[in-house]
């Protein structure tokens, strides 16, 4: 049997790139996947169907708390419930990389409020479904950057360095319903967004800093994310791990 059969699982900022890849993963494993983002992912939810999977998809604004609990009644109309959610969503590949000193107070807001409210927002939304089941798993995304105070780039960083104190917070808070939470921490993934924003001397700058020397792809990650939304994980919450091929330790 899949490890994620019959499981159902919401995926935020689905339409593209990593959060593509996370879905078409899940549901490769037999989740039953709702993908959501600003931009209608229909095209991901058809290839899934087409491969043989079940998936919805929404155009849902994370920051919006109707938004989001729409979503939420929407995945438990398709599939009956909600097994998971990937708190995916998140801006960063369209951002310009400026000292901290250059950053406008209103592109700060607008980071913090898709990157730490996002997740903050979805998480309510699916904890009482959760609670009623006793189960339920939160994968949150963050970054390495964290560890490593990556410079110009101080919006990004601080509110990823939220998403994992959220993490642990929340984890503690929901262990009594059985709902785990743990955290994801990427290197920098190349995504088509980090391709368009990114020179090919700043992707391999920081390959070199990896113990294993090659770019990271978002089927990287999807191994990790299957097995946190898995049975195999069910002992395991507050915790976060960096995906990144060596370049940070902890």
């Amino acid at each position: 049997m899949a490890r994620l059969q019959d499981r159902s699982i919401i995926v935020t900022g689905a339409a593209q790139g990593i959060g593509a890849a996370y879905a078409k993963a899940l549901a490769a494993e037999g989740a039953r996947v709702c993908l959501c983002d600003l931009t209608e992912p229909r095209g991901v939810a058809d290839e899934i169907r087409a491969a043989g999977g079940q998936a919805i998809s929404t155009v849902t604004d994370v920051t919006s708390p109707a938004d989001v609990a729409a979503m939420v009644r929407a995945t438990c109309d398709a599939f009956g419930t909600v097994h998971g959610l990937v708190n995916n969503a998140a801006m960063f590949g369209s951002l310009k990389l400026q000292p901290f000193m250059d950053i406008e107070s209103a592109e700060w807001d607008a980071v913090m409020a898709v990157n730490t409210r996002g997740p903050f927002e979805c998480v309510k939304a699916v904890v009482p479904v959760m609670r009623k089941q006793k189960y339920g798993k939160i994968v949150n995304i963050a970054s390495g950057t964290l560890f490593k105070g990556t410079t110009h780039l101080l919006h990004y960083v601080a509110s990823k360095g939220a998403v994992v104190a959220m993490t642990r917070v929340m984890a503690r808070e929901l262990g009594d319903d059985n709902i785990l939470v743990n955290c994801i921490a990427p290197g920098l993934t190349v995504s088509p967004a980090v391709r368009h924003n990114y020179t090919a001397q700043e992707i391999a700058a920081n390959k070199a800093t990896r113990v294993l020397k090659r770019e990271e792809e978002p089927e990287d990650l999807t191994g990790t994310l299957i097995f946190f939304l898995s049975a195999e994980s069910d002992f395991i919450t507050g915790q976060t791990l960096v995906v990144d091929g060596g370049s940070f330790m902890h």
